[in-house]
């Protein structure tokens, strides 16, 4: 049995165990739950009713959080030519080719997202092995390989709150939707934008029950237990 410290002993009895929260509920007993001595990210944890064997029942994507993630996003882009340029004026944090993938090699890995170009991802396979574990590594279902003219619109994306998500090998998805400190309505509204997008993500090979159950919790915080007709009513207007 895994031991509980004080604090989080406390902060569990906010929640009733037995009961399923609609979302603003559980925004509001999440931030009230949260008890760390710095502003903990609040996640969004769906059980998913698919195969993560399955190549036909992969749940991948990416929603743009209307209210961001409440921190700094340091993006490296893959570019070179046009590409860079456009990247640069775009100001991304970090431009470069065989310069940059050298400089990763070496153990540098000051920044949250990459994006490439394909013309590059030939080149940037090679930190597969050291992005990829990460979740670092570009990926086209990412929104992270995009042309050169794109690029402008990925960096601006990325940096006003795009979010990745994907299916685990347990068949889970873990998502952040913001921090404690962000306004009720605002974490609200993000989560929405994320349950919507995993929603429309179906794929066509899942059958039966897509989210078999939903959590939300802060970093340190106890999960509590969202109703998931309330909240796919709510996000797309299905149950």
């Amino acid at each position: 049995m895994v031991s509980r410290g004080k604090k989080y002993t406390e902060s569990s009895k906010l929640v009733d165990r037995t009961k399923l929260y609609n979302p603003k509920e559980a925004i509001d007993i999440a931030k009230k739950a949260a008890y760390a001595n710095f502003d903990e990210t609040v996640e969004l944890h769906l059980r998913m009713g698919v195969d993560p064997r399955a190549a036909d029942q992969q749940v991948r994507g990416t929603a743009l959080l209307p209210h961001g993630l409440g921190k700094q996003i340091r993006v490296v882009v893959f570019a070179q030519g046009e590409g860079a340029r456009l990247a640069n004026e775009a100001k991304a944090d970090f431009v470069g080719a065989d310069d940059l993938i050298k400089k990763i090699e070496d153990g540098w890995l000051d920044f949250e997202v990459s994006i490439a170009t394909p013309d590059m991802m030939g080149k940037v396979g090679k930190l597969g092995k050291i992005l990829g574990r990460r979740g670092l590594m570009p990926n086209p279902k990412a929104g992270t390989v995009v042309q050169p003219a794109d690029l402008p619109k990925a960096i601006s994306e990325v940096r006003k709150g795009r979010v990745e998500f994907r299916l685990d090998r347990t068949g889970i998805i873990h998502v952040p939707i913001g921090k404690k400190g962000f306004e009720d309505d605002k974490l609200y509204e993000n989560l929405m934008a994320v349950v919507e997008a995993i929603a429309r993500a179906k794929p066509s090979g899942v059958k039966g029950q897509y989210i078999k159950s939903a959590s939300l919790s802060t970093t340190m915080g106890p999960g509590i237990k969202l109703d998931i007709k309330s909240m796919l009513e709510t996000a797309v207007g299905v149950s």
